[in-house]
């Protein structure tokens, strides 16, 4: 199986208990868009497709030492944009959980109120990326966070995610690098980026930094969450090259959705 270098990470799907509590979060404080809703679902995006998915289950319970969902991460389109999210966050009072420059990006992280991985960040400029030992320099350095927040245009007035923003890139959990290999690669179709980054591995579609980052910081042969765990529960790609199919990575209780583009 083979990926197009076009393909990319479409949407991102979360089993959350209070819906409620998680639309009010997302939409106040990411700025993500609701475009459709009910009493169990509820669907954002920024102005285009649907990034995010929250399928609402009461009795989900949080789990802890198990593979799956380490962050899924949104990709605005500037520095301006990263730097008004920075701004809403700190005038939210939301703490974050780290930032990190990693020389291809720089990005902030932080918990959804289920304790769920997120990154905002935005890409420095293809020419500026830069090869080491034959691999794509990537590293976590600190990341100055005034220049962020006083980048040129981080001052305008808030009014969520910016146009363009999209679902970057998604980093699991996983039990085995090299068995995380044979699925992500040669059975889906991604290419190895980063092998040198302790305990993870990074690959994508067209040279990308990552589409998937993969770790095994929760310990070798983690265990899958339990069903009903608060968490992933799936994620799209879409691809010119990729027969529509429903993959179910059962090291991390994932289903992988294929979705062919026209």
């Amino acid at each position: 199986m083979s990926i197009d270098p076009s393909a990319h990470i479409d949407s991102v799907h979360l089993t959350i208990p209070d819906l409620g509590k998680s639309i009010a979060f997302y939409q106040d404080r990411i700025g993500l868009r609701l475009q459709r809703h009910d009493d169990t679902t509820a669907a954002f995006g920024a102005g285009g497709p649907e990034l995010l998915v929250l399928h609402a289950s009461p009795e989900a319970s949080r789990v802890h030492g198990t593979t799956g969902l380490y962050h899924f991460a949104i990709l605005v389109p500037s520095r301006a944009a990263l730097g008004r999210s920075l701004r809403r966050l700190s005038d939210k009072r939301w703490p974050m959980s780290g930032a990190a420059d990693h020389l291809v990006s720089e990005a902030l992280y932080l918990d959804d109120p289920d304790g769920l991985g997120i990154e905002i960040y935005r890409d420095r400029p293809r020419d500026a990326w830069r090869v080491a030992n034959g691999e794509l320099a990537m590293a976590t350095d600190p990341l100055d966070l005034q220049s962020i927040y006083e980048e040129p245009g981080a001052e305008t007035p808030w009014n969520g995610l910016d146009a363009g923003t999209i679902m970057g890139h998604v980093h699991l959990h996983v039990p085995h690098l090299d068995t995380a290999e044979s699925f992500y690669c040669d059975r889906i179709g991604f290419d190895p980026v980063v092998r040198r980054y302790p305990g993870a591995l990074f690959v994508s579609a067209g040279g990308y930094h990552h589409h998937l980052g993969l770790n095994t910081w929760v310990g070798v042969g983690a265990p899958p969450p339990p069903e009903n765990a608060v968490g992933l529960r799936a994620f799209t790609i879409e691809s010119a090259r990729l027969q529509p199919a429903q993959i179910n990575d059962e090291s991390t209780g994932v289903q992988v959705v294929l979705v062919h583009r026209r």
